[in-house]
């Protein structure tokens, strides 16, 4: 994350922030003009990871320890326990384990949305006066949506996408990845849904797309976890699933990688819509004011945001200053409050 930090300074001391995405001109503030910032800053992460990967790895190498050989161990039990079924074992690592992460922190969400309760928690809503509690009627068919999407999309995907790393390898092989070579995968991993959501994304905010597919996501103004996959079929193949999934396909990853990634996905986009800033937990803030005001943060590291400039009203907000690790137990709306208006 310092990366990240310091490759957004650089970018802001020699770029300038690009215009609208959509222009075809070629001058300056063009769209080329824009790809080459975006290689430029890709290339600078890449490098820096590259200049401190090896001491950093080697900390967290030691760190870890003897206990590689603690999950080696029980890998082996599970391949040998599933021997000769290896889409068995496959889909339990990419369908099953990554649907219960996703389920099990949204019932715990989705308790509080529909109750109120516990109500310490509701004390952290981003959006104060909205989903309290939410519309039954309309988290009724958001699930639908979800299940369906789930079911009948990101499963078939996830098929695909076992034939395809099973023709060039071996996905379920006996062998654990090292760590080092784990730690790799899940930074290209980022990377390259970085890339992909957020130019797959800001297209399906042009107008001519937005109103047939994008919108329905928008119909939540103050989202909730569960949102997270409520989408059109086609933006839930091309904006939410390609972004994660292609990364272990070419890359051939191990299956124990492939399911990490996927966990952590669908429990990050589920943090980054509960519409709650709990403490210790990432900040919503950025794509909470995304579906608040539609035209800003289309991203999920913010990276390209800030290299094109689809973050610059955000960065003048109250919500940004908000958009930090919370490490007390004081909610930021109490600490950083709104800034009144005029006449109150």
């Amino acid at each position: 994350m310092m990366g990240i930090h310091c490759v957004l300074k650089v970018t802001e001391l020699f770029t300038q922030s690009s215009p609208f995405f959509y222009s075809v001109q070629e001058g300056p503030g063009g769209l080329w003009d824009s790809v080459k910032k975006a290689t430029f800053v890709i290339g600078s992460g890449i490098l820096f990871l590259a200049a401190f990967g090896n001491s950093l790895t080697w900390h967290l190498q030691k760190f870890w320890g003897a206990s590689g050989d603690f999950w080696q161990n029980l890998w082996t039990k599970l391949y040998l326990a599933f021997e000769g079924h290896d889409a068995a074992l496959f889909y339990l690592g990419t369908m099953l384990i990554p649907t219960l992460a996703f389920w099990g922190s949204n019932a715990l969400l989705l308790l509080v949305d529909t109750t109120g309760k516990p109500s310490f928690i509701t004390r952290y809503r981003i959006q104060v006066d909205k989903n309290n509690p939410v519309d039954p009627a309309k988290l009724r068919h958001a699930l639908k949506t979800v299940l369906f999407n789930q079911v009948f999309i990101s499963g078939p995907m996830v098929v695909v996408a076992y034939y395809i790393m099973s023709w060039r390898g071996t996905p379920c092989g006996p062998e654990l990845p090292t760590f080092h070579w784990g730690l790799t995968e899940l930074a290209i991993f980022g990377i390259l849904e970085e890339i992909l959501f957020y130019y797959s994304h800001r297209l399906f905010h042009h107008p001519s797309l937005y109103k047939h597919f994008h919108k329905q996501h928008h119909e939540w103004t103050a989202p909730i976890g569960v949102v997270s996959i409520y989408a059109h079929p086609l933006e839930h193949v091309i904006s939410n699933m390609l972004p994660v999934v292609i990364g272990p396909v070419l890359l051939g990853s191990h299956v124990s990688t492939t399911c990490m990634w996927y966990c952590l996905a669908l429990v990050s986009t589920t943090i980054s819509h509960c519409g709650y800033h709990l403490p210790f937990l990432p900040s919503p803030e950025f794509h909470d004011f995304h579906h608040l005001r539609f035209n800003q943060c289309f991203g999920v590291l913010g990276v390209l945001d800030r290299l094109h400039g689809t973050d610059t009203k955000f960065r003048q907000t109250k919500q940004y200053e908000r958009h930090t690790l919370l490490t007390s137990l004081t909610p930021l709306m109490e600490s950083i409050p709104d800034t009144p208006k005029k006449g109150q």
